[in-house]
Protein backbone atom coordinates (compact mmCIF):
# COMPACT_ATOMS: atom_id res chain seq x y z
CA UNK A 1 0.00 0.00 0.00
CA UNK A 2 1.22 3.43 -0.72
CA UNK A 3 1.54 6.25 1.55
CA UNK A 4 2.70 9.57 1.54
CA UNK A 5 2.88 11.62 4.90
CA UNK A 6 4.11 15.51 4.70
CA UNK A 7 6.05 16.44 7.87
CA UNK A 8 7.46 19.77 8.80
CA UNK A 9 4.47 22.56 8.83
CA UNK A 10 3.78 24.97 11.52
CA UNK A 11 3.30 28.25 12.49
CA UNK A 12 6.13 30.72 11.30
CA UNK A 13 6.61 34.05 11.47
CA UNK A 14 6.56 36.34 7.84
CA UNK A 15 10.43 36.24 6.95
CA UNK A 16 10.81 32.45 7.98
CA UNK A 17 11.24 29.48 6.52
CA UNK A 18 10.42 26.24 6.43
CA UNK A 19 11.16 22.58 5.64
CA UNK A 20 8.44 20.32 4.02
CA UNK A 21 9.00 16.63 3.57
CA UNK A 22 7.20 14.34 2.10
CA UNK A 23 8.19 9.96 3.65
CA UNK A 24 6.68 7.99 1.13
CA UNK A 25 6.56 3.98 1.68
CA UNK A 26 5.20 1.42 -0.59
CA UNK A 27 7.31 3.36 -3.49
CA UNK A 28 10.43 4.82 -4.16
CA UNK A 29 9.85 8.26 -4.56
CA UNK A 30 12.59 8.83 -7.12
CA UNK A 31 11.21 6.35 -9.28
CA UNK A 32 8.34 8.87 -10.09
CA UNK A 33 7.85 12.45 -10.37
CA UNK A 34 6.64 14.32 -7.53
CA UNK A 35 4.69 17.28 -6.79
CA UNK A 36 3.98 19.86 -4.16
CA UNK A 37 0.60 21.65 -4.15
CA UNK A 38 -0.19 24.37 -1.47
CA UNK A 39 -3.93 25.62 -1.09
CA UNK A 40 -4.52 28.54 0.56
CA UNK A 41 -7.84 29.29 2.63
CA UNK A 42 -10.43 29.78 0.56
CA UNK A 43 -8.37 29.34 -2.82
CA UNK A 44 -8.04 26.81 -5.27
CA UNK A 45 -5.01 24.47 -5.01
CA UNK A 46 -2.02 25.27 -6.96
CA UNK A 47 0.48 23.19 -7.77
CA UNK A 48 3.79 25.35 -6.34
CA UNK A 49 6.59 22.77 -7.36
CA UNK A 50 7.35 19.70 -9.14
CA UNK A 51 10.66 17.22 -9.50
CA UNK A 52 10.40 14.98 -12.78
CA UNK A 53 11.65 11.29 -12.93
CA UNK A 54 14.62 12.40 -14.29
CA UNK A 55 15.02 15.37 -12.17
CA UNK A 56 15.98 17.08 -15.64
CA UNK A 57 12.80 18.99 -14.90
CA UNK A 58 12.29 20.81 -12.11
CA UNK A 59 9.07 23.57 -11.65
CA UNK A 60 8.44 26.41 -9.62
CA UNK A 61 5.20 28.50 -9.49
CA UNK A 62 5.41 32.23 -9.90
CA UNK A 63 4.25 32.52 -6.38
CA UNK A 64 7.64 30.47 -4.75
CA UNK A 65 9.81 31.17 -7.51
CA UNK A 66 13.23 32.11 -5.81
CA UNK A 67 12.02 30.97 -2.30
CA UNK A 68 11.77 27.07 -2.58
CA UNK A 69 13.71 24.03 -3.40
CA UNK A 70 12.83 20.95 -3.52
CA UNK A 71 15.48 18.03 -2.93
CA UNK A 72 14.97 14.28 -2.72
CA UNK A 73 16.83 11.99 0.22
CA UNK A 74 16.55 8.65 -1.71
CA UNK A 75 18.19 6.88 1.83
CA UNK A 76 15.35 8.29 3.39
CA UNK A 77 12.56 7.84 0.53
CA UNK A 78 11.32 11.01 1.19
CA UNK A 79 11.13 14.38 -1.06
CA UNK A 80 11.47 17.91 1.12
CA UNK A 81 10.14 21.38 -0.19
CA UNK A 82 12.50 24.21 1.36
CA UNK A 83 10.61 27.02 1.51
CA UNK A 84 12.07 30.65 2.73
CA UNK A 85 11.00 34.43 3.43
CA UNK A 86 7.44 33.07 4.05
CA UNK A 87 4.98 35.25 3.24
CA UNK A 88 1.12 35.64 4.82
CA UNK A 89 -0.22 34.11 1.60
CA UNK A 90 2.12 31.24 2.09
CA UNK A 91 -0.43 29.98 4.62
CA UNK A 92 -2.38 27.20 3.40
CA UNK A 93 -2.31 23.28 3.49
CA UNK A 94 0.79 21.51 1.58
CA UNK A 95 0.47 18.49 -0.07
CA UNK A 96 2.74 16.11 -1.76
CA UNK A 97 1.59 14.07 -4.66
CA UNK A 98 3.53 11.05 -6.91
CA UNK A 99 3.39 10.64 -10.51
CA UNK A 100 3.64 7.07 -11.71
CA UNK A 101 2.63 7.31 -15.19
CA UNK A 102 4.83 7.70 -18.11
CA UNK A 103 7.00 10.28 -18.96
CA UNK A 104 11.06 10.85 -17.63
CA UNK A 105 10.45 14.58 -17.52
CA UNK A 106 6.61 14.69 -17.43
CA UNK A 107 5.72 16.87 -14.12
CA UNK A 108 1.77 16.90 -14.17
CA UNK A 109 0.21 20.09 -13.48
CA UNK A 110 -3.65 19.00 -12.27
CA UNK A 111 -4.04 17.61 -9.47
CA UNK A 112 -6.06 14.39 -10.55
CA UNK A 113 -3.45 13.31 -12.99
CA UNK A 114 -1.11 11.91 -9.54
CA UNK A 115 -1.55 8.81 -8.36
CA UNK A 116 -0.95 9.58 -4.97
CA UNK A 117 -1.40 12.02 -2.30
CA UNK A 118 -0.72 12.44 0.84
CA UNK A 119 -2.81 14.37 3.72
CA UNK A 120 -1.39 17.93 3.73
CA UNK A 121 0.54 19.77 6.42
CA UNK A 122 -1.13 23.09 7.54
CA UNK A 123 1.35 26.25 7.40
CA UNK A 124 0.46 29.61 8.77
CA UNK A 125 2.64 32.65 8.56
CA UNK A 126 1.85 35.08 11.24
CA UNK A 127 2.95 37.88 13.39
Amino acid sequence: QVQLVESGGGLVQPGGSLRLSCAGSGLTLRGHSIGWFHQAPGKERERISCMSYSSDSIFYADSVKGRATISTDNSKNTVSLQLNRLKTEDTGIYTCAVYTGPGLTYCPVNWDEYDYWGQGTQVAVSS
